[in-house]
C-alpha cells in the first residue's frame, strides 16, 4: 500500500508561534490554534475552566462585541468552531479560499484580546449547567465519564471536562483572564493551516496578527506524574433507570510515544473497529445476538493512555459478553497471529486511515494534534509530523502479543450501568 505523501511546511514567527502548513488543492481553507491545555491542568476549584474559556472567548475583545464575532465567518460562508479535551483546546475556522487573512485575525483576537464580560458570562454559565444536566440523560455517553473517573482515579484525567455545578458558579472575568494568560501562549500552542494559499502569505499573516501573543506562561503538557499513579482493576456496577445495559472494559496504556502504541492501536482495531469484520462485532453481534453495539477505541496522552471497549446489552447477557471479551483478548496474548493474518489486519488499517485522511478538516485538526504532542516534546525527532506508515508496517506478531498482555485480563477493569 503506497503512502499519500504531504510535503508540510513549518515556521516559528518572531513570538515564538510554531506554526504547520498542509498544502491542498480545495476551494476551501481551514486554520486555527491547538492550545495544550484542557480539563487535566485544572485545579479543583476551577474544575471545568478550560472547557468554559472555549465557550466564553466569543464573547468579546477589546476589539470586537460578541455579535461582531458570531457573525465575522459566518458572513462569508464559513464557521468558526472549538472543542475541548483532558489535555488540549482547539479554536478553528473553515471558509472559503479568499478569507484567511479574516480567519487569522478573528482568532488571534479571541486569544490576545478576549474580555470575558461579566453579563456574557452569566448566560453563557447556565447553558454549561444546563450541559452537566442533560449529558447524564444519555447513559451510553455518561458511563465514558463515570470509567475515567475510576481509571484515572488520582490523577487530574479522571474528573469531568464539564465540571461541577459549584465551580461553575465562581467563574468570573478574573479569573477566566487569568487562566487565559497562564495558558495560552506561544510556547504552548500550534497554529495550523491547511489549503493552497502559498506558505509564505500564510506565515506573514500568523506573524502579523499574532505579534502581540505572550511569550509567557507554563508548559501545559508535562505530565511525568501520571506514569506514578496506576489504579488496581475494579468490576462495578451502577443501577439505572434504563432499558439496557451499559458496559465498558478497558484499561491504562502507556502514552503517547511509547512503542506499542501502534501496535495497541492496530490491536484494538482488529477486535472492535468501525469495520463490520471486527473480532467482537463478529462473535457478540452477528454470530450470537448478544449486543445492540460493540466497538473498542484508544486515547493515548503525553504520560499514560486508555482502551476503552463499550458494549450495550441486555442486562441478562452482561456477564456472558465480558466473558466472550476477556477470552478473544486472551487468544491474542497467548497465541501468536500469522503473517498472513496480520497482513490482512494491517491492510484494512491503513486503508481506514486512508479513507479517514481524506476527511480535510479532521487531517488538519490530527497533524496540528501531533505537532504539539510528538515534535514539540522531541525535537530531535527527524520530521515534525511523523508519518506512521513505517511504524504500522514494522509491526511484528510478536509485537501484537505484547499489545494483548498489556490489556490482558489482569489489568482490564469493567463500569456496568443496568
Amino acid at each position: 500500500m503506497q503512502e499519500v505523501k504531504q510535503e508540510y511546511l513549518y515556521y516559528t514567527t518572531d513570538r515564538g508561534l510554531h506554526i504547520v502548513y498542509i498544502p491542498a488543492h480545495s476551494n476551501v481553507e481551514y486554520c486555527g490554534v491547538d492550545v495544550a491545555v484542557g480539563s487535566r491542568n485544572e485545579l479543583p476549584q476551577n474544575y471545568g475552566i478550560a472547557h468554559f474559556i472555549e465557550h466564553t472567548l466569543f464573547k468579546g475583545t477589546t476589539n470586537h462585541a460578541a455579535n461582531y464575532i458570531a457573525n465575522r465567518m459566518e458572513q462569508v460562508g464559513g464557521e468558526l468552531n472549538a472543542y475541548t479535551t483532558k489535555d488540549e483546546t482547539v479554536i478553528y475556522s473553515t471558509f472559503p479560499k479568499g478569507n484567511l487573512s479574516r480567519a487569522i485575525s478573528l482568532i488571534a483576537d479571541l486569544l490576545i484580546n478576549s474580555t470575558f464580560p461579566e453579563e456574557q458570562l452569566e448566560r453563557e454559565k447556565a447553558v454549561v449547567l444546563d450541559e452537566i444536566d442533560s449529558y447524564r440523560d444519555s447513559p451510553a455517553e455518561a458511563i465514558y465519564d463515570d470509567f475515567e473517573e475510576n481509571i484515572f482515579a488520582g490523577t487530574p484525567l479522571a474528573h469531568n471536562i464539564l465540571g461541577t455545578a459549584d465551580t461553575i458558579k465562581t467563574f468570573d472575568s478574573t479569573i477566566c483572564r487569568q487562566f487565559l494568560k497562564k495558558y495560552y501562549t506561544s510556547a504552548n500552542m500550534v497554529f495550523f493551516y491547511m489549503g493552497a494559499t502559498p506558505a509564505k502569505t500564510v506565515f506573514r499573516l500568523v506573524n502579523r496578527y499574532f505579534d502581540s501573543i505572550s511569550t509567557t506562561g507554563i508548559c501545559g503538557y508535562n505530565y511525568e506524574y501520571n506514569r506514578k499513579v496506576l489504579p488496581s482493576p475494579f468490576d462495578k456496577t451502577e443501577h439505572i433507570d434504563t432499558h439496557q445495559a451499559h458496559t465498558i472494559i478497558g484499561c491504562r496504556l502507556p502514552g503517547i510515544n511509547s512503542p506499542l502504541r501502534f501496535p495497541i492501536a492496530l490491536l484494538t482495531n482488529i477486535l472492535g473497529g468501525p469495520g463490520m469484520n471486527a473480532r467482537l462485532n463478529t462473535i457478540l453481534r452477528e454470530q450470537r445476538g448478544l449486543v445492540y453495539t460493540i466497538e473498542a477505541s484508544t486515547s493515548f496522552f503525553n504520560d499514560c493512555g486508555e482502551l476503552t471497549i463499550y458494549f450495550g446489552c441486555d442486562s441478562e447477557d452482561v456477564e456472558c459478553c465480558k466473558n466472550l471479551i476477556i477470552k478473544e483478548i486472551n487468544k491474542f496474548a497467548t497465541t501468536q497471529m500469522t503473517k498472513l493474518q496480520l497482513d490482512k489486519a494491517r491492510r484494512q488499517y491503513l486503508g481506514q486511515l486512508i479513507v479517514a485522511s481524506d476527511n480535510r478538516e479532521q487531517l488538519a485538526l490530527s497533524t496540528a494534534h501531533e505537532y504539539l504532542y510528538n515534535y514539540l516534546q522531541n525535537p530531535s525527532a527527524p520530521s515534525p509530523v511523523i508519518s506512521h506508515l513505517d511504524e504500522i508496517n514494522a509491526i511484528t506478531p510478536q509485537d501484537i502479543i505484547s499489545a494483548a498482555q498489556i490489556i490482558a485480563p489482569s489489568n482490564l477493569s469493567t463500569l456496568t450501568f443496568k
